[in-house]
């Protein structure tokens, strides 16, 4: 039942937030398409990070995205800003993110004749203490309190993205293939696997007859360049792909390994075997990946996992020596 009181559903305006990195983003998917599955006729904005917004605006579920510098309250500018955006007659607020950011858009914002859901006091619907659940599920079923119906998110609209698919068809080699994305956050170096375990895997991908593909965004040049010394056979693809392309690009490949950062999120929602490493700092039963082979190990700390801990992993998921 839908907590807005319209029985229609028709001409409701409903505004999600999602912060977040790009994985934050992409474990909301299902989320997202179940709200826009519960309430086809509505107006659905999102207010979600600056440097996702175009990203996120390729998404089928909703009609607006609304970019947030999520710049300090007390800047006036941001803060009129903010408010202008709450003022727009929303029936519902989902708060999907749930940080003290967005309590205070709350209270500060927030209006009483508007329903807002979250998981702080003054809350009109109150979130339960989902526990440690996938953050994939907890999305979900925010969207149902909210009155979503559950729906996975169909993957099209990224994948055949026609803007995309000759800069991925560029990119992509004539023969087999695989895609190793050796960097992360740069605030969390200790998330990331040493470059001489993912040259070691690319070392070996080369040997079962498959090309190697190293991706990632400017800010991984260094560990790209460390990876590439130690296996010069590699093909270096940094800053050379956008989101749609690196999707389209992962698809493609036999196998995509990687640290905990957001393409490997990415990776596993194409539906391509996947391999995430994580280190103490990630919780699998929250953070491990969603999608059809997607698979991770875990080692405190990270360089406890070997390269062939690995490769049997990726044994695991159909790697197997070229004939």
């Amino acid at each position: 039942m839908s907590p807005v009181k319209n029985g229609s559903k028709e001409g409701l305006r409903i505004l999600v937030i999602k912060h977040g990195a790009l994985g934050d983003i992409v474990q909301a998917l299902d989320g997202f398409s179940s709200i826009r599955n519960g309430y086809p006729n509505a107006h659905i904005a999102l207010l979600v990070g600056s440097p996702f917004s175009d990203f996120v605006k390729m998404m089928p579920w909703f009609d607006t995205v609304i970019p947030d510098k999520r710049a300090n309250l007390f800047n006036f500018v941001e803060a009129s800003r903010l408010k202008t955006c709450f003022d727009q007659g929303w029936h519902m607020v989902v708060d999907m993110q749930g940080t003290n950011r967005t309590k205070w858009y709350m209270r500060f914002f927030g209006r009483l004749t508007t329903c807002w859901i979250g998981r702080f006091s003054g809350a009109s619907m109150l979130l339960p203490d989902f526990g440690k659940i996938n953050n994939s599920d907890r999305f979900v079923e925010i969207a149902k309190i909210a009155g979503g119906v559950y729906e996975p998110a169909n993957m099209d609209w990224l994948l055949s993205a026609q803007k995309n698919k000759d800069k991925a068809s560029d990119l992509r080699p004539k023969g087999p293939y695989s895609i190793i994305v050796p960097g992360c956050s740069l605030a969390k170096p200790q998330k990331r696997w040493p470059a001489e375990r993912f040259a070691g895997i690319a070392n070996a991908l080369l040997g079962y007859g498959l090309m190697v593909l190293v991706v990632g965004t400017n800010d991984d040049r260094d560990a790209i360049d460390a990876v590439l010394a130690l296996a010069p056979d590699a093909v270096d693809l940094c800053g050379k792909t956008n989101l749609v392309a690196l999707a389209q690009l992962m698809r493609g490949a036999d196998f995509v390994i990687g640290n905990d950062t957001g393409p490997m999120f990415l990776a596993a929602r194409t539906g391509v075997p996947s391999l995430m490493i994580m280190g103490p700092d990630t919780d699998p039963t929250m953070s491990a990946p969603k999608g059809a082979a997607a698979s991770w190990l875990r080692g405190a700390p990270i360089s406890k996992i070997s390269a062939a801990a690995a490769i049997d992993a990726l044994e695991s998921l159909g790697l197997k020596p070229s004939a």
